[in-house]
């Protein structure tokens, strides 16, 4: 496995990450099989967030670990907090993340997480608040590193007028349908197409300047989370190009396309949440996968893009 000496943050981290939000739908003996599996392919990164199951994925997760076989140091556990789907509100007060990484904790059956990112702008946030609460959490040793999740440029900046810990992740949507971090740099100024749109204050090249790496969720998703585009027949072109590349890399479509996002030099994780082993084993192996300059631009364009 590839790992990345996240700046300001963890050391060795895997640029594949397995996300648990799916968990809910395991027994506890299916979860720990996922667990471990992911950790003997070389991730031990797993991703957690308060909403996922209202919040009965940690829970599996702090139940089945037990069972892995492994200690609590061999692995990196991040959670995600702030969507209060059960008020139907997003919420960023002091409050409200002191008690979710509380509640974090006890599901998971942890002293500690080592990130926590705050998940989708709360827009009635106060930052000092938000600033308190991570100092709390980082002086009390609760947690060690902190990010956010789906959040543009302004909002980061505003957060780090008052918050002295480094944010050293962003999570946010990327795939080979889904790359509107990357569209509008190249469609700039041009009126004929909506690509040119600038939908998030320029997020990639900001965090490429301000060190924070970027962790992509549905690499294998079109739309929003409307299903797969490895052998969707709705993708012919893409599913062409992929199905070359597979063949002479002697890997699988999905490595291959997993295989586009760690090829940028932006240095991204890619966040997996496959519950299926085999379907675990097959994506990890693009770290294998060699894609050229021409090779990303092929895919790109496959997937019904097309330069100015």
């Amino acid at each position: 496995m590839i790992t990345l000496n996240v700046v300001n943050g963890p050391k060795n981290a895997p640029v594949i990450i397995q996300g648990c939000m799916r968990m809910t739908a395991l027994d506890t003996k299916a979860a720990a099989e996922v667990i471990r599996n992911a950790y003997d392919l070389g991730v031990n990164y797993y991703d957690h967030a308060t909403c996922y199951g209202n919040g009965e994925a940690e829970q599996r997760f702090g139940d089945a670990f037990p069972q892995t076989g492994l200690k609590r140091e061999d692995v990196i556990l991040q959670s995600k907090c702030g969507l209060r789907f059960e008020r139907h509100e997003f919420d960023w007060t002091e409050e409200n993340i002191l008690v979710s990484v509380e509640e974090s904790l006890t599901r998971l059956k942890t002293d500690y997480l080592d990130v926590l990112l705050l998940h989708r702008p709360d827009v009635l946030y106060e930052p000092e608040q938000v600033a308190s609460a991570f100092d709390k959490l980082e002086k009390s040793g609760k947690v060690r590193y902190f990010g956010v999740s789906n959040v543009p440029p302004m909002q980061i900046e505003l957060l780090k007028k008052c918050v002295k810990q480094p944010l050293v992740f962003n999570q946010l949507q990327l795939s080979l349908d889904q790359s509107q971090l990357i569209d509008q740099t190249l469609y700039v100024n041009n009126k004929t197409t909506d690509m040119s749109v600038d939908r998030d204050g320029g997020t990639l090249d900001y965090c490429r300047l301000h060190d924070i790496t970027i962790q992509a969720w549905s690499p294998l998703q079109y739309g929003f989370f409307k299903g797969m585009f490895v052998d969707n027949p709705d993708f012919p072109k893409l599913n062409e190009v992929l199905g070359e590349i597979a063949e002479r890399e002697n890997v699988s479509k999905t490595a291959v396309a997993i295989a586009w996002i760690l090829r940028h030099p932006a240095k991204m994780q890619a966040i997996l949440g496959t519950m299926n082993p085999m379907h675990m084993k097959s994506a990890c192996e693009a770290v294998k996968v060699t894609l050229s300059h021409n090779d990303w631009y092929r895919l790109y364009l496959a997937a019904g893009k097309f330069l100015p």
